[in-house]
């Protein structure tokens, strides 16, 4: 399947020029655990819960002064609509992320993929494969 469809359009966005706490309203108001940062229509980074642990409430950092481009991951994988969910999942385990921006081919952002979402997605996918062995051993049909 391809991310796109896992992934959350329109994406969570918060302003690089933001402060931390507006960004942290904005992920609640939308119940979500990152958003993605755009500096006009560019995605600069993304901004997390581990961003505001880490690089905020760990370095002693006034939530309320302190921007979100400060403190932003902004060392970023991308995908695009055409990324296939297995290439995600390999890319975001072995580079230990939990959020991934999906881009146009402009580089626009389109999507944010959360690992949440993907693995619920291969979850359900085994579920499915599982149920379907299961009905064809015990399907008791003639010559079974």
């Amino acid at each position: 399947m391809k991310v796109i469809k896992l992934a959350q359009v329109p994406p969570p966005v918060v302003s690089a020029a933001g402060t931390v706490v507006e960004a942290v309203r904005t992920m609640q108001g939308v119940r979500v655990g990152a958003a993605a940062v755009l500096d006009g229509d560019q995605l600069v980074g993304i901004f997390s819960e581990r961003d505001v642990m880490l690089r905020v409430v760990g370095a002693g950092k006034d939530p309320g002064t302190t921007l979100v481009s400060d403190v932003m991951t902004t060392d970023l994988e991308r995908a695009t609509g055409a990324t296939e969910s297995g290439d995600a999942l390999e890319l975001m385990v072995e580079k230990h992320i939990r959020h991934l921006p999906i881009v146009d081919t402009e580089g626009k952002l389109v999507g944010l993929l959360s690992i949440r979402n993907l693995l619920q997605h291969h979850v359900d996918d085994l579920v499915d494969q599982l149920n379907s062995l299961e009905a064809y051993f015990s399907a008791d049909g003639p010559g079974g």
